[in-house]
């Protein structure tokens, strides 16, 4: 049995292909520059090199017809032929109040969706066209949509309302969603493993940094409080979003340029964060320009650590007690620096990084311990897995067996749940950087 994982951005579309007997990935791609006059194509299967493939594709359904193609290739495919691919998962970012848990597609749910795009103009439009284009390439077989707000439904009323005129809540649904839900999703209850402890005792503070990045308070399994808001722009200083800021500058530079409300959404949303102070948003490109000494690149850096550290410390008095720091997604997972800057001092809390260990944390494919042995809180790097909870989701929708997380056991909850393809890295990772092996959690 084969399980399709697609998300679908407004100019891409990623893909997993995972086979549900064998518990193992078999393929993962990516269609980039969708909608421009040249697309390209990057397909990566088990024991195979790299396929690239550029060609034309205007829409998300000749990118969706590309990647079936691709995977039923002779040359490039995973399975033989279309019709053993057995469901479908679509990543969604805003669920809204209409989609509390992940869902079957109905042409119903689709509707309900295209009522949302207000609340996410910038992803929504793309994530319903994937899904359209899906449905149409795929007629036959069950698709459901899994939604980055689901996650963080059990926030309270005081951590998801904001202090404006609660009219706004009820005529337009202005309030905290939260998003990197699967993520935040799959790092806690991973947390909860590698501690030892049960999902329901289990208090964790996650932080998933990527270009977009988000932090969320887990206490006893669910989500209390997360940093982005109605949109994913609140929270973090991000590769290219504000995160949080005076809500009375955007009048203000509004009236002194003459911007329109278009055109500060394009400047927070692509134009701030890393790249609004130094020009670049990319962490290396980053952290290059400051080791050669540019102020503006040491800023950007010192900025976003001191968010960082900020909100762990919030989080920590919302929690009472702290059991473990989490760090995940690309940035959370492969960068040292910005680790350190957010843990820089936190020892007040129980939060001690052991800086050797910390440096060579570099590997996407283990879950690793970066605390000292003191250290009364630990600090774990977990890679994310998001596409393993959107296809766990699907399945279960699939055969009528799905519930909210705190009813459902997935997969990799289980003391020997084994990522294949990870382990398969990871030997390879070992080679390159023997001391890796140092800081494994041992489970």
């Amino acid at each position: 049995m084969v399980i399709l994982s697609l998300n679908c951005g407004s100019s891409s579309a990623k893909y997993q292909v995972y086979d549900w007997d064998n518990k193992d990935v078999l393929c993962v791609g990516v269609v980039e520059r969708i909608g421009q006059d040249i697309s390209d194509l990057t397909h990566e299967r088990q024991g195979s090199e790299k396929y690239k493939e550029s060609f034309s594709c205007p829409n998300h359904t000749i990118a969706v017809k590309k990647i079936i193609s691709t995977i039923v290739s002779d040359k490039t495919g995973v399975i033989k032929d279309v019709s053993e691919i057995s469901a479908v998962g679509h990543r969604v970012l805003h669920g809204g109040e209409l989609f509390k848990k992940s869902a079957l597609v109905t042409d119903e749910v689709v509707e309900k969706l295209k009522t949302i795009i207000p609340l996410g103009p910038l992803h929504m439009p793309a994530n319903i066209g994937g899904i359209e284009a899906a449905r149409t390439v795929m007629p036959n077989i069950p698709h459901a949509i899994i939604v980055d707000t689901a996650w963080h439904q059990t926030m309270p009323e005081e951590a998801y309302m904001y202090a404006v005129p609660y009219s706004w809540y009820e005529d337009y649904n202005v309030r905290r969603y939260g998003f990197h839900g699967t993520s935040h999703l799959y790092c806690a209850k991973r947390a909860a493993l590698l501690l030892g402890k049960k999902n329901s005792e289990t208090n964790v503070i996650i932080c998933h940094i990527g270009n977009g990045a988000s932090v969320c308070a887990v206490k006893n399994g669910i989500c209390i409080d997360t940093s982005m808001g109605l949109t994913p722009l609140e929270g973090l200083v991000m590769g290219t979003r504000s995160g949080d800021m005076d809500p009375a500058i955007m009048p203000y530079i509004m009236n002194n340029t003459g911007m329109s409300a278009a055109d500060m959404d394009t400047m927070l949303n692509k134009k701030s964060g890393l790249y609004g102070i130094c020009g670049l948003s990319d962490r290396r490109d980053v952290a290059k320009k400051a080791e050669e000494g540019d102020l503006k690149a040491k800023l950007a850096i010192k900025m976003e650590c001191h968010r960082l550290k900020k909100y762990i410390g919030a989080y920590a008095a919302l929690l009472g007690r702290v059991d473990a720091l989490v760090f995940t997604a690309g940035v959370g997972e492969m960068s040292p620096l910005i680790r350190k800057g957010a843990t820089s001092e936190l020892d007040i809390l129980g939060i001690k990084l052991d800086e050797y260990k910390n440096s060579i944390c570099m590997c996407r494919n283990a879950e690793l311990e970066i605390s000292t042995d003191d250290s009364k809180v630990k600090i774990f790097v977990i890679p994310t897995d998001e596409e393993l909870v959107m296809t766990e989701d699907a399945y279960a929708l699939m055969n009528n067996t799905y519930n909210i997380h705190t009813n459902f056991h997935y997969s990799f909850e289980d003391k020997n749940y084994v990522n294949k393809a990870r382990a398969r890295g990871l030997i390879k990772d070992l080679e390159k950087n023997p001391e890796l092996s140092r800081i494994i959690v041992n489970k």
